[in-house]
């Protein structure tokens, strides 16, 4: 009874201070968010204090800055057409190994040939993608979406392939007999079935693609199309960073994603609790 009791005081301990570490940064993005410059003092108790005045100025010069709107706009484009995309390749490509290494050895070979992607950093790959896409006239969104695709897939197929042995085979020997094809197997039974991993797939690319800022940086440079990660270096200078606007903007683009991360999040948990990350 002791040792419960301990464990108990341990988890509570440890759960508090998870709380803090994550909410104390986004009290102080949001304090400073608020404050005037003439606020910003380097003492502790001034860094913590609340604004003397609340008030949106610092959101307001933010969106101009940032040309929020159309920052916005690209951002949304990019992440949700990758997400879509992700989702219906990834699946599909998650599906066909998942149930090919039951049949064949070499399924195997190209599940870890697309899963060791992810040792790959993109350090090494960024000066060959920015030529070969400019050459081959994809130095735009569309570039970007398609290079994300290619970046997330080890992950999510490792994801999908893991997931698919949590679908039972009977189901798709089952529309077998009726008649069903592969390819309508897949979209009418399996895919449905996968609902919690594509959740999950989901967060996982958007968070990823949102907050990029190297490969629209490196890959759009020059077409004057930003997307909210690159318009928020405008308040990064030579000369220094106005904090201020710097997290205003930084607290207006967590807002759209946040939203994102509560609707999907209980499709989230389900992926997890089901297994998700098998291998």
């Amino acid at each position: 009874m002791k040792e419960k009791k301990k464990t108990n005081w341990v988890l509570t301990i440890v759960l508090i201070l998870g709380t803090v570490t994550v909410f104390f940064p986004l009290y102080m993005a949001v304090i400073i968010a608020f404050k005037q410059p003439s606020e910003m003092t380097n003492d502790v108790a001034g860094a913590l204090a609340f604004p003397a005045k609340w008030s949106l100025d610092n959101f307001r010069q933010a969106m101009e800055v940032t040309d929020f709107w159309r920052s916005l706009g690209n951002s949304l484009l990019i992440t949700l057409t990758t997400i879509l995309l992700a989702v219906l390749i990834h699946s599909l490509a998650g599906y066909v190994i998942g149930r090919g290494m039951a049949k064949k050895k070499s399924f195997r070979f190209i599940y870890l040939y697309i899963v060791s992607g992810m040792f790959v950093p993109f350090s090494i790959l960024m000066m060959p993608l920015v030529k070969q896409t400019a050459q081959m006239g994809l130095g735009n969104r569309a570039g970007v979406i398609l290079l994300y695709l290619v970046f997330y897939m080890p992950m999510n197929v490792l994801l999908y392939t893991g997931y698919m042995k949590n679908i039972p085979m009977a189901l798709e020997e089952a529309a077998d007999i009726d008649g069903a094809s592969t390819w309508k197997t897949f979209w009418k039974v399996v895919f449905p079935m996968m609902s919690p991993m594509h959740a999950t797939v989901a967060i996982l690319t958007a968070l990823g693609t949102w907050n990029d800022v190297m490969t629209p940086l490196v890959i759009m440079s020059g077409t004057g199309q930003n997307t909210l990660p690159l318009a928020q270096l405008n308040f990064q200078t030579q000369f220094g960073t106005n904090y201020n606007l710097a997290f205003a903007s930084y607290i207006l683009a967590l807002i759209p994603i946040l939203i994102f991360y509560i609707i999907c999040q209980k499709q989230i948990l389900n992926g997890v609790a089901n297994g998700a990350v098998k291998g």
